[in-house]
This record gives C-alpha cells, sequence and structure tokens, in this order.
C-alpha cells in the first residue's frame, strides 16, 4: 500500500475542515468594528436584528444551505470537483469580504462562504473514507475533524496578531481577508488528488476506479 500517498490525499482533503473551523470564526474578531460601521442599518427597525442576522449569521445560513445540499454536486459532479468547487468558494467569499463596503455586499459573500462550509462537511469525509482502508479509515476521517478545531485556533491566533498590528480600521478587512492564502493553497492541492474511485465506480467508469486503487494499492 503507497502509505505517502494515501495520507497525502487525506490531509490535503482534511484542509477543507481547516477552511471550516477558520471561516466560522475568524468574524468574531471583525464583530466590532462591523458593529461600528453599519450600525446605522437596521432590521424590521432594529439595528442589533441587522448587524445578527444578516452581517454576522450570513456565513451560517449558508452553511445550512450547503449542508442540506451538498450532497448534489457530491453525487453529481463527483467529490474532487465539489472539493475544487469548495476551495473556489472559500477564496472568493475571503476576498470579496475583506473589500467591500456594504453590509449587504459583505453578507453576500460570507454567505458564499458559508455555502463551502456546508458542503465541506459531505464531500470532505466521503472522499476520505472512499480511499482510506478500512482499518485506517477512521483515523484518515478524523483529521478533518481535527482541521476544524485546528482551524478554529489558528483564526484566534490570526485575528489577535492583526488586532495588534495598528492596522486601525483596516485590520477587520485583514483578519477576514487572510483566509484567502490557505484557501487558495488548499484548491491547489486538492487539483492533485485523484478522483474518487468508490464515485467512478458508481458511475460505471471501472477502469478509472482500478487504475486510482492500483495507485492506493500497487499489490491490487
Amino acid at each position: 500500500m503507497n502509505q505517502s500517498k494515501l495520507l497525502f490525499w487525506s490531509i490535503t482533503v482534511a484542509l477543507a475542515g481547516f477552511l471550516f473551523g477558520f471561516d466560522t470564526v475568524v468574524i468574531s474578531g471583525a464583530e466590532k468594528s462591523l458593529s461600528e460601521m453599519w450600525g446605522h442599518y437596521t432590521l424590521f427597525g432594529s439595528a442589533s436584528l441587522f448587524h445578527g442576522n444578516v452581517v454576522m449569521a450570513s456565513a451560517l445560513w449558508g452553511t445550512v444551505i450547503g449542508a442540506l445540499f451538498g450532497g448534489w454536486p457530491t453525487d453529481a459532479l463527483g467529490r474532487k470537483k465539489t472539493l475544487i468547487l469548495i476551495g473556489i468558494l472559500y477564496t472568493v467569499s475571503a476576498v470579496g469580504s475583506a473589500v467591500v463596503s456594504d453590509p449587504w455586499s459583505f453578507a453576500f459573500f460570507r454567505f458564499i462562504g458559508g455555502l463551502g462550509v456546508g458542503a465541506s462537511t459531505i464531500a470532505a469525509p466521503a472522499y476520505v473514507s472512499e480511499i482510506a482502508p478500512a482499518e485506517k479509515r477512521g483515523r484518515l476521517v478524523a483529521m478533518y475533524q481535527f482541521n476544524i478545531v485546528f482551524g478554529i485556533l489558528v483564526a484566534f491566533l490570526s485575528n489577535y496578531a492583526f488586532a495588534n498590528m495598528g492596522l486601525g480600521d483596516m485590520a477587520w478587512r485583514w483578519m477576514i481577508g487572510i483566509e484567502a492564502l490557505p484557501a487558495l493553497i488548499y484548491t491547489v492541492m486538492v487539483c492533485t488528488v485523484p478522483m474518487s474511485p468508490r464515485w467512478l465506480m458508481m458511475k460505471g467508469r471501472y477502469n478509472e476506479a482500478r487504475e486510482v486503487l492500483q495507485k492506493i494499492d500497487p499489490q491490487r
């Protein structure tokens, strides 16, 4: 069995979990600045309702939608293509959220990132479980959960660093925009992983599935 390839592919896909954790928590560092900047906007006459449900929770709404419907692209397009799409969503969300000047555009880009978060909860564990041998499946899939927590930790550290760099009103943009760097790295890396052999077999592409399985275990 090619342990190095199996580990590399699993770690690469598990980075979607890192982005999950980072994207979910990074908004906490920008919350005060966003509230001060867009505090005059209201929803049903309430500024706090607008801030909580539009500015802060837009990514969570996207996560719900992504989790509910993420199975469709995972099955229709394949695990790999969905994982690549997730990386693109994260990248666009990070860059867009960091450069906008109004709360509705900010909410839109954060919502896009939330779609990536929700879809990753389906596509990433499915991919890893389908390339991993039975005896290693639990440990390899668990890397996704580990990376969620690791992403949360790094987001807090990143927010703290940018808050103390003397960036002033620009600090929140850096806090959110920095996610584009790991998102871009993840997207490039995930392009190098093979397609899921199980998905290939589901689509009747048996020869391609066999080739992937032989890369994992040349003795097959």
